[in-house]
């Protein structure tokens, strides 16, 4: 009997932990910037930026899935980095203009005008907004880590989840 006891209660452990590590759960909002094909970062290789210090495109052949999106990598090296820490190469802000979000805006962003921050890959909507960005990194970001969270409760699901460029932001306490 005690051994019984002891096979049922592995077998739920192997269960419970099984599914804690399958992933997000089905209701867990995110927001991602993505193409018509869904990919990410407009098929450029996120983890090149910080490898080799420069925007480069991937390949379909060496692919991965993170929060719903595909991201193409130059390698399969670099496919293994990703896969080992997708957290840690993927952009913030799901890949929209860093500087938009820390003026309470999502706007898309262009993987050409880019710069790492904390360890983590910023990029941006134009040469413009590097510029603002720029004036102000520390409290730039600080203000887009802020409101990054309340556009994705906001906006998560939303076809077009983009603010128009004249348009009111949905935060109520940005600028």
């Amino acid at each position: 009997m005690n051994m019984k006891q002891t096979l049922l209660n592995l077998l739920a452990f192997v269960s419970l932990t099984a599914i804690a590590s399958a992933g997000p759960a089905l209701d867990h909002k995110v927001l991602v910037l993505k193409n018509k094909d869904g990919t990410a970062i407009l098929g450029y290789d996120t983890v090149a930026y910080f490898t080799d210090n420069k925007a480069t495109k991937g390949n379909p052949k060496f692919q991965s899935e993170y929060k719903g999106a595909k991201y193409y990598f130059a390698s399969a090296e670099h496919k293994a980095l990703f896969d080992a820490n997708p957290a840690k190469y993927a952009p913030a802000y799901g890949g929209y203009c860093g500087y938009a979000a820390s003026i309470g805006k999502v706007r898309p962003a262009n993987p050409l005008l880019w710069s790492i921050v904390n360890g983590q890959l910023i990029v941006q909507h134009t040469k413009g907004a590097v510029e603002l960005w720029e004036k102000d990194v520390s409290g730039n970001k600080a203000k887009a880590d802020k409101f990054w969270p309340c556009f994705v409760e906001a906006k998560a699901g939303q076809k077009d989840s983009v603010d128009s460029f004249f348009g009111k932001s949905v935060l109520k306490d940005a600028r």
